[in-house]
């Protein structure tokens, strides 16, 4: 991923003497200016003005595909809404997922079970709308291009969860 923008952010590290004098986080002064706790420097990555205008434009493209595809799509308005309600329930899976598996990172964050549940809802988000686009009597180049268009939605979704996340995370280290 394109990065540029380097950014520097001092935080101070406890020194392990404090730890033994007072507790974590204790703020009272040290006597020798020699033996004060050293700065580390924290280098923040920031995306790249174009890497951020590609994503939004790669998930702005891929939602108008789909939204034409769903839009004109030659069936009943039933079998029209469960297609949008499918897509609709990927989308929101993708992010779901995304939040969940960069949660991870930080051990003991979610319960086991919230990770069966994201992971059995993304599951059977996916399995519904093939379900449903395998079911629906539509000739092969419509299934194709609906097919192409949910996973370029799908993938660009995934794309901005993390470019947004990460920028999320970027701005949380340099107000450290």
């Amino acid at each position: 991923m394109p990065t540029n923008d380097v950014h520097t952010a001092a935080s101070t590290v406890p020194h392990p003497s404090r730890v033994a004098e007072g507790g974590a986080g204790e703020s009272r002064p040290r006597a020798h200016a020699a033996t004060a706790a050293p700065l580390m420097r924290v280098r923040v990555r920031r995306d790249t003005r174009a890497w951020k205008v590609q994503v939004w434009v790669s998930f702005g493209l891929a939602a108008a595909l789909c939204a034409t595809g769903l839009g004109w799509l030659p069936v009943l308005p039933i079998e029209q809404a469960f297609m949008v309600m499918g897509y609709v329930f990927c989308l929101s899976a993708v992010f779901v997922v995304s939040k969940h598996v960069r949660d991870q990172e930080t051990p003991g964050q979610d319960s086991p079970l919230w990770g069966v549940v994201v992971w059995t809802g993304f599951a059977a988000a996916l399995a519904l709308t093939a379900w449903g686009m395998w079911q629906t009597a539509l000739a092969p180049a419509y299934k194709a291009y609906l097919t192409v268009g949910w996973l370029f939605l799908m993938s660009s979704a995934f794309t901005l969860a993390k470019m947004l996340r990460d920028a999320h995370e970027d701005q949380r280290a340099e107000q450290r």
